[in-house]
């Protein structure tokens, strides 16, 4: 564990008090187990006997049960680079996320690569002991259906083999050095879907052929399938994230991905909150999806699915800041709340979802590019401000936690 100062912003009590939770946590729910209540009522509830049920499914762990990562903008400073990485150190992180924008790598012809910034980005990370999870998407405007006008934020490309041969591609040039790979973001979202209703079998389409590209490259590397948007909006806008993956799986998704990818916001509400409690509290949105333990919903799909023996792996979690933006405003926290809720999200898990629950990636460590005005700007654990960065309560919470990303699953 990082010693831990007075100056880091945390203090020791808050620190005591987390601790003191986790073990409440612990002696009430029994490590690996998953309630649905809080821990408050589940203390006052009467046991009552366990009901009769199938053993949990063995699960491959491919990293340690949870592993924390942050996501983080490597791509067009490199004295910002080295100071964000630097950063990561600090944090005693041992995972990034790095954005690999296919029209920022293949910007003119098909078939035609510029890996000037890739290289760049890989050895940076590969000489600070890191690893690396890679999110491929945002196509270039060539490879669109309309021919690139209008030009599209994130659309599939007319022909799906050319971005398959950018996976493979990327996997090939580097094997063995690239642990990861994050195949699209949230395509049951019309806006992440070319601005047309989104489809679980076209999306899975893509992650086949793109599976199929990186792994005929680099067999050993891992395929991530695209973190779904929790929402409960309907087409055409988007698709709820748990009708969204029941369609994937049944469009054959299971064969195509190493671990399911997640995006796990916490909105308003604690990361101890259960889906049916903030169901029933309009503070926390009323929807059973607005809090961070709606993961365990998409968990149990999974195993429904039979394809229980995966990990998950959160590619996005956090909680807002956000003064500003009304569409996000609404479930903004204050700081400190937004260090005790991720640090409490990584003991939440660490207590109750071993030892599937794979990955858990923070955002962010900021674009030095955002301002006040981009929503991504009050997420982030730090300020995006060079050469001086403000470190907020929640990078000094974080660096409290264990080692787990260390240990050998």
């Amino acid at each position: 564990m990082t010693r831990i100062t007075e100056e880091s912003g945390v203090g020791y009590l808050a620190v005591i008090l987390l601790l003191a939770t986790a073990l409440i946590v612990l002696l009430v729910q029994g490590v690996g187990g998953t309630s649905q209540t809080s821990t408050v009522e589940t203390a006052n509830e009467t046991p009552s006997p366990t009901p009769t049920s199938a053993p949990p499914p063995e699960v491959q762990q491919l990293v340690a049960s949870p592993t924390p990562a942050i996501h983080v903008a490597l791509w067009w400073d490199e004295q910002i680079a080295q100071r964000d990485l630097d950063l990561v150190e600090e944090l005693g992180f041992g995972w990034v996320k790095q954005k690999f924008a296919w029209r920022d790598i293949a910007t003119v012809e098909r078939g035609q690569y510029d890996w000037w910034r890739t290289d760049r980005i890989v050895e940076d990370v590969e000489e600070r002991g890191l690893s690396l999870i890679v999110r491929l998407d945002r196509q270039p405007f060539w490879s669109q259906a309309n021919g690139g006008w209008p030009p599209l934020e994130n659309a599939p490309p007319a022909d799906l083999q050319d971005f398959g041969d950018f996976c493979h591609a990327v996997a090939e040039r580097y094997q063995g050095r690239i642990q990861a790979y994050q195949v699209w973001n949230e395509p049951n979202l019309a806006r992440e879907w070319g601005e047309q209703p989104p489809n679980a079998a076209e999306y899975v389409d893509l992650l086949a052929t793109c599976y199929e590209g990186i792994k005929s490259a680099d067999p050993a590397a891992w395929v991530i399938s695209a973190p779904l948007a929790p929402t409960g909006t309907g087409l055409p806008i988007a698709i709820p994230d748990d009708e969204y993956l029941i369609a994937m799986y049944e469009a054959g998704a299971a064969d195509y991905f190493d671990m399911l990818g997640v995006n796990a916001p916490g909105y308003a509400a604690s990361p101890q909150t259960s889906p049916g409690e903030a169901a029933a509290n309009p503070a926390f949105g009323g929807q059973a999806w607005a809090t961070f333990r709606h993961v365990e919903t998409i968990r149990s799909i999974m195993v429904q699915q039979g394809d229980g023996h995966k990990q998950i792996a959160i590619l996005e979690m956090g909680w807002t800041t956000d003064p500003v933006n009304d569409e996000y405003r609404w479930f903004a926290v204050s700081e400190q709340e937004q260090a005790d809720y991720l640090a409490g999200a990584y003991w939440w898990a660490r207590l109750n979802w071993q030892p599937w629950i794979g990955l858990m990636t923070t955002i962010y460590i900021p674009d030095p590019s955002w301002t006040p005005a981009d929503e991504e700007y009050w997420w982030g654990v730090t300020f995006p401000s060079f050469p001086i960065t403000h470190r907020r309560p929640a990078f000094y919470t974080l660096q409290g936690l264990p080692d787990w990303g260390g240990e050998t699953p």
